[in-house]
């Protein structure tokens, strides 16, 4: 059945097995073949030539790619061939083409500089205290390495969730915090819970892009509000309420991404006394403040003590976009449907994830992580945006902390060509559109701080279009 296997080769023999069946397979048709059993592990190890444990792992690699089945009692059988996919769905409201230029965010080619993209580079992140922390929680085992998290999380790191709230003057006791898997969950969860189809929700202009993603897969219709440089524009939100009839708005007041501006008191009690004379809850995005310099800005959730604010929060942005944990804060009133949209939709969120951050809390880790990275993002600010200025960019606000500018050139009406331009060179941009909820096209761009210190970043922005 199997040809002699080449140890001459520099292919793993398990490599070189699983290959050889698979044109077996192939060589008598799937549709022939479907069904027909295979040599048991000790049998085909015998006729090949190799041990037993290179004929498991060459078997296990077949099943888990679905070319063959295996089943107990039975052995080994070649699958069916798989079903023909279905047509494709309807696309609601864009959401493929938002998911397209979302794409390009996260452009993961090794050599492409991602001069517009939304993490920090790798070379930026000391990850010291992360692999103490993950060492520490799977020596001490337990139920974290096991078994699924609670429905609203881990206690121990509510509790710090809750104490770190209390730090901007958010008080929350440990109950009114749910645990998830990332902001992006919890932004998914609160709109899922106070939305449905065909409602009216208020955005920024321009705002988050995997925000309008999320509406557009729940079907609501989304308004737009102008971002200004100190905060959403008080008498188009009112108006905007007003018109449409919304009853959710969602904003991300500090360090906003993709502006880097921070909504000021001012405006912030103006969007409260907005939310109460038309009876809009607020989505409060505070997914960077662990980037803020200095005296922390006056959260909605502060002036308003989780009444008609739902707050949203991440840990993910200075230690590892791969430890994926937000919570939610919000009233006792809503926190039960809050709860029940995250279990039915992904069980719980991960116990042994949110251990690691808790240890990270408690060990000062997340701390000196994020002091660090913040004083080299507000060194590389401090000389980059002087040197957009001389290069002929205009600049939407002066951030006062995290990672972005949101910035237009003078000689690009549409950033289109900005971003053509810098493709040529190896680095990543995507247009402003992605950013702005009707996807229009304009001459901003968002710009990754920490990324424009790369001597082709610096070049690109010097000269965009030389």
């Amino acid at each position: 059945m199997i040809p002699p296997l080449d140890r001459s080769r520099p292919e793993p023999l398990a490599d070189q097995l699983a290959a050889a069946m698979i044109a077996w397979i192939d060589a008598h048709g799937p549709e022939t073949a479907a069904g027909a059993a295979l040599p048991s592990i000790r049998r085909l190890a015998a006729e090949t030539g190799v041990s037993r444990n290179t004929v498991v792992e060459a078997y296990d690699r077949l099943v888990a790619e679905g070319r063959i089945l295996s089943r107990p009692g039975v052995g080994f059988r070649v699958a069916p061939p798989a079903a023909p996919l279905p047509p494709a769905a309807p696309d609601p409201g864009g959401v493929a083409a938002v998911a397209d230029r979302v794409w390009r965010l996260y452009d993961d080619r090794p050599a492409l500089l991602r001069l517009g993209g939304g993490r920090l580079p790798d070379d930026w992140h000391d990850t010291t205290d992360l692999a103490r922390a993950i060492r520490r929680v799977t020596r001490e085992g337990g139920r974290a390495l096991i078994d699924y998290g609670t429905p609203l999380g881990e206690p121990r790191l509510r509790r710090l969730v809750a104490q770190r709230l209390a730090r901007l003057s958010v008080p929350v006791a440990e109950d009114r915090v749910m645990l998830t898997t990332g902001a992006s969950q919890a932004l998914d969860v609160v709109i899922r819970a106070l939305t449905r189809p065909g409602d009216a929700v208020l955005v920024e202009d321009p705002g988050y892009h995997n925000l309008f993603g999320l509406l557009r897969l729940q079907g609501v219709r989304m308004v737009a509000v102008p971002r200004r440089a100190d905060g959403p524009d008080l008498q188009a939100l009112d108006a905007a309420a007003a018109a449409s009839g919304a009853r959710l708005f969602v904003t991300n007041g500090v360090l906003h991404n993709p502006t880097g501006s921070t909504t000021t008191p001012q405006i912030a009690h103006g969007l409260l006394t907005v939310a109460a004379r038309h009876d809009l809850t607020i989505i409060e995005d505070d997914i960077y403040a662990d980037f803020e310099e200095g005296s922390p800005a006056v959260r909605l959730a502060a002036l308003d003590g989780l009444d008609r604010v739902v707050m949203v929060g991440s840990f993910s942005k200075p230690l590892s976009s791969a430890l994926r944990v937000g919570y939610v804060a919000a009233a006792p009133s809503r926190m039960r449907g809050l709860v029940d949209v995250k279990m039915l939709s992904s069980v719980a969120s991960s116990r042994f994830a949110e251990q690691v951050m808790a240890v990270l809390i408690e060990t000062g880790g997340l701390r000196r992580t994020a002091e660090a990275l913040t004083r080299r993002l507000a060194r590389q600010r401090a000389a980059l945006l002087p040197a957009l200025r001389r290069a002929g960019w205009r600049l939407f606000a002066d951030p006062r902390g995290g990672m972005f500018v949101w910035a237009a050139h003078d000689d690009a009406a549409d950033a289109r060509l900005l971003v053509d331009a810098a493709a040529a060179r190896g680095i990543g941009l995507v247009s402003g559109a992605v950013f702005r909820p009707g996807l229009d096209e304009g001459p901003w761009l968002r710009i990754n701080i920490a990324a424009a210190a790369d001597p082709r970043a610096r070049a690109f922005l010097k000269d965009p279009l030389g």
